[in-house]
């Protein structure tokens, strides 16, 4: 993702980074979680988004 992010609303759908507060705000929006709960996910299971919905119990 590092030579898109540049783009204007750009959001990479397959890996969560957690330094990109858009990104952050997407997901924690769509899951309807808190940021803690994203973040401590995130940190158990790693980046990719499928591994952090299956973690919330939530549809990527």
């Amino acid at each position: 993702m590092a030579g898109l992010k540049g783009k204007r609303g750009f959001i990479d759908k397959d890996r969560l980074d957690l330094s990109e507060r858009q990104a952050v705000e997407y997901w924690m929006k769509k899951w309807g979680v808190t940021r803690d709960q994203l973040t401590a996910a995130h940190r158990k299971v790693g980046l990719h988004v499928k591994d952090i919905a299956a973690e919330l119990g939530k549809k990527r």
